[in-house]
């Protein structure tokens, strides 16, 4: 009688999950061969191919898709056998900067639930300031944010460049006031925007200071006024009027992952956390 390997099924669900073996490899904190080893096993063990490999992507053959909702139910059952019949949720408390969330949030925050029904989610979104020191007190698991200074540690997520990105309907000619689409201090990204305008000899002015980055895009979107915003988060709809209006090259900022976090489980979340913003992040 052949048996499943929990092991196997578990680089299946990070496979399926994130879509290639490299970023699965990462989640699980081993390497890209361990997990097409298991993968093999796997498809040899249940007698079907589960996975379509080519150079460029993997996806899920249809009985690969048939097998998934009950690889998740077997691991769900397994982490229940190990915790008892009543196992006690575990909070991951997560803080993101709001000018580092973009599109990755959603894929993040569907792999994190998809992988663990026990683990509960608490995600905080700020400035990259303020999740920090939150994250120094304590308060938080692990972090997403914006490099701050001569801050050491972390793990890379991305490295992203910035434009001045605007409605294409903006009257706004050179030599006038820039208007300003910004969040509020101590917004880091209002800050490198500043010191770069101030550093050209450009006047501004803030016409718009919003609560959040999606109410900045929002005011760019009406043409209220240019946002300087990282091109991974920026909004269709908007454009770089940063060439062509003579506005000065805004510097790149990594965006860096930081966790104190030993509990396996909390572990394993933030290794499939990394994992999907590297590759939602490499895809745009």
């Amino acid at each position: 009688m052949t048996m499943l390997d929990i092991d196997t099924v578990q680089a299946f669900l990070r496979v399926a999950e994130l879509q290639g073996f490299t970023r699965a490899a990462e989640a699980l904190g081993t390497t890209q061969a361990a997990v097409s080893m298991k993968l093999q096993r796997l498809e040899s063990v249940t007698g079907k191919r589960l996975v379509e490999r080519s150079p460029r992507a993997v996806a899920l053959t249809a009985q690969g898709a048939a097998f998934l909702p009950h690889a998740r139910a077997l691991m769900e059952a397994h982490d229940r056998a190990l915790s008892g019949d009543a196992p006690v949720r575990q909070q991951l408390s997560l803080g993101i900067s709001d000018h580092a969330a973009g599109g990755e949030l959603v894929p993040l925050l569907e792999h994190l639930h998809a992988m663990s029904s026990q683990l509960a989610l608490s995600v905080t979104i700020g400035f990259s300031r303020q999740m920090l020191d939150a994250y120094d007190a304590g308060e938080l698991d692990a972090v997403v944010v914006r490099q701050e200074g001569s801050r050491r540690g972390g793990e890379k997520l991305a490295e992203d460049t910035f434009g001045w990105f605007a409605a294409k309907r903006l009257a706004w000619r050179r030599g006038e006031k820039l208007p300003l689409a910004t969040l509020a201090p101590p917004c880091g990204v209002r800050a490198l925007a500043i010191r770069a305008l101030d550093k050209a000899g450009i006047p501004w002015s803030e016409r718009f200071v919003g609560g959040g980055v999606a109410a900045v895009a929002a005011a760019a979107l009406a043409g209220l006024a240019i946002a300087p915003l990282a091109r991974r988060i920026a909004p269709p709809g908007l454009v770089d009027i940063g060439p062509a209006g003579g506005l000065p090259r805004l510097p790149s900022s990594k965006v860096m992952l930081h966790s104190k976090v030993a509990d396996p489980a909390k572990r394993m979340a933030l290794r499939t956390l990394a994992a999907t913003f590297k590759s939602v992040a490499a895809g745009r």
